[in-house]
């Protein structure tokens, strides 16, 4: 039953189900991860929301870059007679794995971060961070209030064929 009511149908849901979870990830995780790099100040939080916008752009392109590798990594993790809750968990773990992956492996990070390590710990630490926030908000905030949305109108829309 969850997986027939709280999963995507079609391609409409997945764009309105992708939209709600990058809304609500770009407001909470650009402002957080920029306050703890740069102190939470009034004043960092006004610069991020400048360029929010660009930011979740951005983070449409990272979720559609790692929506195959994510699924096909859950696959391997999980059987098709796993729980949905199951399901739900690793495919959040894989989701924000890759996408703080991508994020920050395109800070030009190369072969010479890792010749100094003394230097560069902070990489290891703000990976870290950044996909424990990626996670929780993602698996405890975003996705939460999207598949409720998604299974209203999975049960409008049933109710409306029935009629």
């Amino acid at each position: 039953m969850n997986f027939y009511m709280k999963l995507l149908r079609n391609k409409k849901e997945f764009a309105l189900f992708m939209g709600i979870v990058s809304i609500i990830s770009v407001n909470i995780i650009a402002p957080l991860i920029t306050c703890f790099e740069a102190g939470f100040h009034f004043f960092v939080w006004q610069d991020v929301l400048t360029v929010l916008p660009f930011i979740w752009l951005s983070v449409i392109v990272f979720v559609l870059l790692t929506y195959l590798p994510a699924e096909k990594m859950t696959a391997k993790i999980v059987s098709k007679e796993d729980s949905f809750n199951s399901h739900i968990v690793v495919n959040a773990l894989c989701t924000a794995f890759f996408n703080v992956y991508y994020i920050n492996s395109s800070r030009n990070v190369d072969w010479n971060t890792f010749n100094n390590i003394r230097t560069y710990s902070h990489v290891f630490y703000r990976w870290l961070r950044n996909f424990t926030i990626s996670l929780f908000v993602g698996m405890c905030i975003a996705q939460p209030f999207a598949r409720f949305i998604i299974f209203k109108i999975h049960l409008w829309n049933d109710k409306k064929a029935q009629i």
